[in-house]
């Protein structure tokens, strides 16, 4: 949805379960003090939501999400063997087409993280073993699920990698896959990307199997810029890679389409941590500074990455990350860096 020329810029919050509402509400107070023309309206999912709506993704979500620019999204729990939940997750990806998952993982300030690194890992985002297609056999002995790959999805995702490499500034995208052994899927997969590749002679092009992938990233992450790969695979590597530069409580990431963006931490809802304040806000708050950057504001959320930055230079930081502050503390002292 494009607001109205003068209007607020509609973004809706989903603060699910577990430390999501806890992020959510400092990303919220970061948004609120940018002096940005949003206008912030909140929705429920998750597993409180199916709790009081009998869905984790309500109708009245979806509407609200819908009729916004962007959503900001905090984390849910999903509990298995519930009749009548899924993965609310998915299910927006799948029903905003958001074919695209984008993670950054950049070093950080803080002894934490490893120097040298700035890759960009892109998956696809709709299909894959997460299509959600499996079936029981074998009274319950075998059980079978559908790996989808299509070309479609494949280009697509291909040719968004290629156009982030080139309006970032970067020169050389890395195909990830398994065509050795999964020559059908992963090979439609990687034939296509190729040849997405030939539309961009300017951006150096290479590939690399799964596996190997997940070894070199330990050994030597700084070899990689943009990695673009299928949906399992993409999550595990880009979760691998954030451990890099300062863990999940950093890791930033957004479910792009191309009329629709969901940008969420990548942590999870850490039921454990919930309500003891010891939650990291910053993915949440740099999952919020993409949200700012997508809705045409790039200048401002450079800022709020700049501040976050002097808050790891100065250990103004949570538990663990060395420091001793809460979540909200954490906020607070970020504020006073954007005033």
């Amino acid at each position: 949805m494009s607001a109205a020329p003068g209007s607020p810029i509609r973004i809706c919050l989903l603060p699910g379960d577990g430390i999501g509402p806890e992020v959510i509400e400092q990303s919220a107070r970061v948004l609120e003090a940018l002096a940005l023309p949003l206008d912030l309206v909140t929705a429920e999912i998750g597993f409180g939501a199916y709790q009081k709506t009998g869905s984790p993704l309500p109708e009245a979500t979806l509407a609200a999400i819908r009729s916004s620019k962007a959503a900001l999204f905090g984390a849910v729990t999903t509990p298995p063997d519930l009749p009548g939940y899924f993965s609310p997750v998915i299910r927006m990806r799948q029903a905003f087409d958001l074919y695209a998952n984008l993670r950054p993982c950049r070093s950080i300030p803080h002894p934490i993280s490893r120097p040298g690194i700035d890759l960009v890992i892109l998956r696809e985002n709709t299909e894959d073993l997460y299509a959600g297609i499996e079936r029981v056999e074998a009274g319950g002995d075998r059980a079978i699920g559908e790996m989808i790959i299509t070309r479609r999805a494949s280009e697509r995702i291909a040719r968004k990698a290629y156009q982030v490499a080139r309006d970032s500034g970067y020169h050389k995208v890395t195909l990830v896959h398994k065509a050795n052994v999964l020559r059908e899927t992963c090979g439609l997969f990687r034939r296509a990307a190729l040849a997405v590749a030939e539309e961009f002679p300017d951006i150096a092009t290479g590939e690399m199997l799964v596996d190997s992938c997940a070894m070199e990233l330990v050994r030597d992450p700084g070899q990689f810029q943009v990695l673009v790969t299928t949906n399992m695979f993409g999550d595990i590597l880009s979760d691998e890679a954030s451990m890099l530069v300062g863990g999940l409580g950093m890791a930033c990431s957004g479910n792009i389409g191309d009329g629709m963006a969901i940008f969420e931490p990548v942590h999870g809802s850490a039921p454990k941590l919930a309500g003891t304040g010891k939650a990291n806000p910053f993915a949440a708050i740099l999952s919020a500074a993409m949200l700012v950057e997508y809705i045409g504001f790039p200048e401002t959320a450079g800022r709020i990455r700049g501040a976050v930055d002097a808050l790891l230079v100065s250990n103004q930081v949570t538990e663990d990350l060395g420091g001793a502050l809460s979540t909200r503390q954490v906020t607070d002292c970020l504020l006073e860096r954007l005033a």
